[in-house]
This record gives structure tokens, C-alpha cells and sequence, in this order.
């Protein structure tokens, strides 16, 4: 080969080198992965025997024959085909009629001797439950309990040396980990489905008590109660509730940590109900202002915005202001873990809060009293009028219309001095206020400090940065709460 050719050969190797793409390597512990995924045949054939399907019958009674006055004028018609009894409507011969309804779901055995956990949505008003193993093998099974604020239900059919699940810790999970839900979806039995943790302590509308585990499982009707596992074999779960537009998957699922279901499980065995603690406070959350304003590094804990009058926190010497930070020694990340953290203690318990007040750290020793269950937190109604003045004050350099408290207001708000009102929000307020919020005190260096006029109010403002946020304990009806507010224009 010529000199000539051999340049050529180089000069041509040279240029597709440099037209391929660069590949990074991948990090050492991934190669090894590459092209494989995970295989969940062993899980399935151990762990699927533990996994049972349940019919549910219902009965309901309805009214047979339309509830019409003689003096209608279909009411001959429907005397006439036979919609109407002849003796009229409400005169017996069969006005009501008993109407039988059924309904799926799925569930899994805990222990041998035939305790079954599903969701306490599958066998609301059951009159007969019947589980079927995978075996072929039926049940009609009794509803021990059922505990609707975790949506968990125990079972019992009269049966020994059944297969039963591992129960695995939800904590260990992480974002990412695949796990897989054994199931009845549709009326198909023992369908396996797989995905992953999608994202871990997930608070849904209208239940704080439950930190949710989400995943992208397929789930659809019939799967509700059935259980969650992890690549171990592990129950993590109990597969409650899909985020659907269309009544089916959409990649959306919602299971309850199999940690909480057990709490409930345990105590609808041992005493057939359900009992949470409380320590009478009403909290809100965090954010990097309040925390700034409190004086605290982190936005982490609870902020107390109201102590129940006579309550078990009360007693103990928790104020409004302070920050739960612990509870016996454990983190509270952020406000929504403070109930559920509670609520799992048994009453009658003493436990110690870390709390953080005027720039330090207190442990309070507090009894945890018991929940109840029919007690629901709702706003109450603003008490008492504003008074219009005389002459309308302006705004402040906050954009907020204040004025004093009469005597009257105050008694009204059972306050016994001080308090501002905010009559009206001029301009971009960026936080939580509105018109008729008293305004009660300023956190100042982490401390409040209270408020007796607007004038002290205002002067207050005056001094701050254009864009310096300003942290508020203010009152709204009965609710009190910390707010901190930025101007829009600063």
C-alpha cells in the first residue's frame, strides 16, 4: 500500500471517529443492570396464595310502585299497567321490594388461623361477605371491624394452616423501587400488576391521618384491598384509591402504609374498635418566612396556631406560637406528620414534645387524650361587625386598610385589648389576609410581640424594605393562625 493510501485510510478513520456520538460510560454499578428487568415469578408463586378475592352482597330495599296522589293524572295510567297496588299507594301488597346488590374486591390473609385485611370501602353494609382463596376453597367470612379513617376492615373465616403474608416495612421504601399488587381487577382473579413508587407520603383531600404511598401500579376497580408488595415479598400496603377521570388506571394509585393499617388491624382484633390520640391543638404549615420570622434554620415542625381551651396541651403549657418540632424524640418534618404521629399514640399516654419558643428549645411532658371520632373541625362564623368609621383610613405602605377595635368588637372576639382590624386589602398582597382578619400580634426576633393599634401597625411597615416579608398571628372567625405577607410591588 502507497504512502499515499495509508494517509488516506487514517485521514478517513480520523473523520468517522469524530462523526459518531459520544457515549458516556455508565457508573459501575449499573452496568450490570443494563438490558434487564426485574423478574416476579418467584414472588408471585410464594406470596399469591395469601392473596383472596371478595364478594360482597348487599341488600337494599326500594319502592316498588311509584309514589303518586290519586289526584295525579298519570295516577290512572299506572293503576292500569300495573304500577299501582289497587288498594292504592302505601297500602301494602308488596310497596317496598328487596333488591339484592354485589360488589368485588380483593384482600389478603395475615395470620393462619383465618384473619383477612382488605379496605373498609369493599364491605361497607355488607349483609354477606364470601372470600375465595386461590385455591378454589370459599368462605362466608365475619366483618370483625372496620375503621373508615384509614379505610382498613379485618375479617375472619373459620379456617387453620392458610398461607399468609410477610409484612414489610413502608419507611425502607424509596422513591423508584418497583413494587407489584396481586389482585381481582374486573372480576379477575389473582392478576398481578407491576410499577413503582411513585412518591412516598402523599396527604389527599379531606384525610390527614393517612400519608399515602403512591405508585403507577395498575390498579382498577376490584383491586381496592388487596395488597402492595415490595421486591422482597413484602406486604408495604393495602391498594385503596386511583386518581381516575375515566373510573379506570391512569397512572395514578394510592395505597395505605401497611404500618397504619396494622395499628388499626391490632385494635379492631383486641377490642373490635378503633381509638387515636389528640393533644388539642389546631397547627399549620411552615414556610421559609415563618421560619424566618420565628427565628428557626429550617422550615421543619408544626406551628401551633390555637390551644384548645382545657385540653391536654393546654394543661401542659403549650402556647399558641410555638413550634412542635419532636414528639418523643421524633423529627416533625412538617405539620401533616404531627396528627399522624399523635393520633397513633394510645391515650392516656405521657409523651415529651420538643418545642421551639422565643429562640429556644423546651421538652413539655404531655398525656395524650383520646380522639372523638364524631368531632369534626369546621370555620366558625366571623362574631361580631365591623364598625365603619367616620372617615376611611388609608392604605398602608402594605397595601392593607386598618383600623382600631371597638369595645364592642373586642368583646365580641373576646379579646381583652389590643387587636387591629383589616377593612380592606388595596393593591398585591401576597399571603394569606382578607377583609375582616384581625390582625393580634407581630413576630418580631421570634417573638410576638402584641398589637394595639394600627397606627403601631402601620409605623411598623414604614420602617421595612420594599420586599421584607412581615409575619402576623391574626384571627379569622374563631380560627387562629400565622400569616406572613410580601408586598406585590416590592
Amino acid at each position: 500500500m502507497s504512502t499515499w493510501s495509508k494517509r488516506l485510510r487514517h485521514l478517513f478513520a480520523a473523520v468517522l471517529f469524530a462523526s459518531m456520538p459520544f457515549i458516556a460510560p455508565l457508573p459501575v454499578a449499573a452496568q450490570g443492570r443494563v438490558g434487564t428487568l426485574p423478574d416476579f415469578t418467584e414472588l408471585y408463586e410464594r406470596q399469591g396464595p395469601a392473596v383472596v378475592s371478595i364478594d360482597v352482597t348487599q341488600k337494599a330495599k326500594r319502592q316498588r310502585f311509584p309514589d303518586i296522589s290519586e289526584d295525579d293524572p298519570f295516577y290512572e295510567f299506572f293503576r292500569r299497567f300495573g304500577q299501582i297496588p289497587r288498594n292504592g299507594p302505601g297500602g301494602g301488597n308488596g310497596q317496598q321490594r328487596e333488591f339484592e346488590t354485589q360488589s368485588t374486591g380483593s384482600g389478603f390473609i395475615i395470620s393462619p388461623d383465618g384473619y383477612i385485611v382488605t379496605n373498609a370501602h369493599v364491605v361497607d353494609d355488607a349483609n354477606e361477605v364470601t372470600v375465595r382463596l386461590s385455591d378454589k376453597r370459599e368462605f362466608v367470612a365475619k366483618v370483625i371491624g372496620s375503621d373508615a379513617r384509614t379505610d382498613v376492615s379485618l375479617l375472619k373465616v373459620d379456617a387453620n394452616d392458610l398461607p399468609r403474608v410477610a409484612i414489610g416495612d413502608p419507611d425502607k421504601l424509596k422513591v423508584g423501587e418497583w413494587v407489584v399488587a396481586i389482585g381481582k381487577p374486573f372480576g379477575l382473579e389473582n392478576t398481578m400488576t407491576a410499577g413503582i413508587v411513585s412518591a412516598k407520603g402523599r396527604d389527599l383531600p379531606q384525610e390527614n391521618l393517612v400519608p399515602f404511598i403512591q405508585t403507577d401500579v395498575a390498579i382498577n376497580p376490584g383491586n381496592s384491598g388487596g395488597p402492595l408488595f415490595n421486591m422482597k415479598g413484602e406486604v408495604v400496603g393495602i391498594n385503596s384509591l386511583i386518581y381516575s377521570r375515566t373510573g379506570g388506571y391512569m397512572g395514578l394509585a394510592f395505597a395505605v402504609p401497611i404500618d397504619i393499617a396494622m395499628n388499626a388491624v391490632t385494635q379492631l382484633r383486641d377490642k373490635g374498635r378503633v381509638t387515636r390520640g389528640r393533644i388539642g391543638v389546631q397547627i399549620q404549615e411552615m414556610t421559609k418566612e415563618t421560619a424566618d420570622a420565628f427565628g428557626l434554620k429550617n422550615a421543619n415542625g408544626a406551628l401551633v396556631n390555637n390551644v384548645e381551651k382545657d385540653g391536654p396541651a393546654a394543661k401542659a403549657g403549650v402556647q399558641s406560637g410555638d413550634i412542635i418540632l419532636k414528639v418523643e424524640g421524633r423529627d416533625v418534618h412538617a405539620s401533616t406528620e404531627l396528627p399522624r404521629i399523635i393520633t397513633q399514640i394510645r391515650p392516656g399516654t405521657k409523651v415529651s414534645l420538643t418545642v421551639w419558643r422565643k429562640g429556644t428549645t423546651k421538652e413539655i411532658p404531655v398525656v395524650i387524650a383520646e380522639m372523638k371520632e364524631d368531632v369534626t373541625a369546621a370555620a366558625s362564623p366571623r362574631k361580631g361587625g365591623k364598625e365603619q368609621p367616620k372617615e376611611k383610613p388609608k392604605p398602608n405602605k402594605m397595601g392593607l386598610v386598618l383600623n382600631d377595635l371597638s369595645d364592642e368588637q373586642r368583646k365580641a372576639l373576646d379579646l381583652a385589648s389590643g387587636g387591629v382590624v383589616v377593612d380592606d386589602v388595596v393593591g398585591v398582597v401576597r399571603g394569606n389576609v382578607q377583609p375582616g382578619d384581625v390582625i393580634l400580634a407581630i413576630i418580631q426576633h421570634g417573638a410576638p410581640v402584641e398589637v394595639k393599634s394600627a397606627a403601631q401597625v402601620n409605623d411598623y411597615l414604614a420602617k421595612l424594605d420594599n420586599s421584607a416579608p412581615v409575619t402576623f398571628q391574626m384571627r379569622r372567625g374563631d380560627q387562629t393562625f400565622y400569616a406572613t405577607l410580601k408586598s406585590g410591588t416590592g
